[in-house]
């Protein structure tokens, strides 16, 4: 049977079978809407003209061009579409329904595909300028958040400059003239050297700790940082100082170089922390300090002293979170710390990876 509308009992010049197989193969070729939309309304919008099962893919071809063509595009294809109408009731023997009624369907059907293309165009539009609008006002937040701890790192280093330059700088000056007076004995030379050399070494790190407030992380180079290579000299200094500080340094003993990087920086703090804690909580005992390990077994770092009943009077004052912040440092840097008291002597025992 031969129908020009699947829809109606009357026959017309178009087989309805073959009304259906052109619907079909325009919607199946919808799939390229995204990639060629203009060349897929210009080969569906004719099919218009001969086939009622092609006009959902019509509209879909009249809504892709809404929505990535401009307005002119897309409304030329609906009219064109409209157009079709009068050679597809010329193909039809008794049309049942007059060209006025056709023309007015297909007119509504295309002007809400296109109105809709168009919102959904706007929408897109709008969900991408809201997205760029988030990320500035992200992007700003972080520079906010930036100069924020810019300007405290300013106002930190401006602080510490103006307290603790200023009296290590007095410290340096001090002790520098009465290393240089010809009245006092050796020993207080010595020790007056030591005090110039330690305050000028704190200067030193001071400005360093500064300069990397005031610039950031990343800003400059990190200046050179000290490693287990300087561990004598920290023991020259507390030997200087009047301590009396065994160094076993069992690495030097076994030819085994030291190793550079983070874990020759992070047991060098070690010792400086270990040497100052002696000093101010078991002024005048003996320390014996080992240095011991290799690349496989990594580096061991012991430090011990006799317990003291009370520390002298006139002791340095300290925070008392020397041993929390070391032990920090040496867990970030992959180690273990334990101390404590064994068999009446405080003992520090550090184990650090043997990282490069």
């Amino acid at each position: 049977m031969s129908v020009g509308d699947a829809t109606g009992p009357v026959p017309g010049l178009v087989p309805w079978q073959a009304d259906v197989a052109v619907g079909v193969v325009a919607c199946l070729a919808l799939l390229l809407r995204r990639r060629w939309p203009l060349a897929l309304a210009a080969l569906v919008v004719p099919l218009g003209a001969v086939s009622i099962m092609a006009s959902g893919a019509i509209l879909g071809a009249v809504f892709g061009l809404a929505l990535r063509r401009r307005f002119t595009v897309a409304a030329g294809f609906a009219a064109g579409y409209l157009a079709t109408a009068p050679v597809y009731l010329l193909l039809q023997r008794e049309p049942r329904f007059s060209l006025w009624t056709d023309v007015v369907v297909r007119g509504v059907l295309a002007t809400a595909a296109v109105g809709w293309g168009l919102y959904a165009r706007e929408r897109q539009v709008l969900i991408r300028h809201l997205g760029e609008r988030a990320a500035r006002a992200e992007a700003e937040q972080a520079g906010r958040i930036a100069r924020a701890r810019r300007d405290e790192r300013d106002q930190i280093a401006r602080e510490m400059h103006d307290v603790l330059a200023h009296r290590l700088s007095m410290i340096s000056l001090h002790a520098g003239a009465l290393e240089l007076h010809p009245a006092v004995s050796a020993d207080v030379h010595d020790a007056a050297g030591v005090i110039r050399a330690g305050a000028h070494e704190a200067l030193e790190e001071l400005r360093a700790v500064i300069g990397v407030l005031r610039h950031g992380a990343g800003d400059e180079p990190e200046p050179p940082q000290p490693g287990l290579e300087e561990v004598g000299d920290l023991v020259a200094d507390a030997r200087r100082c009047g301590n009396e500080v065994g160094f076993d340094d069992r690495l030097a003993d076994a030819g085994v170089p030291s190793p550079p990087g983070a874990t020759g920086r992070v047991a060098y703090r070690v010792v400086q922390e270990a040497l100052t804690n002696a000093r101010k909580h078991a002024p005048g005992s003996p320390v014996s300090l080992v240095v011991d390990g290799g690349p496989g077994d990594g580096l061991r770092i012991e430090v011990s002293n006799p317990a003291s009943a009370s520390a002298a009077a006139g002791s340095v004052p300290g925070s008392g979170l020397g041993l929390v912040g070391l032990a920090e440092r040496v867990e970030l840097a992959g180690g273990r710390l334990a101390h404590g008291m064994a068999a009446g002597r405080f003992r520090l025992e550090v184990r650090l990876p043997w990282l490069v």
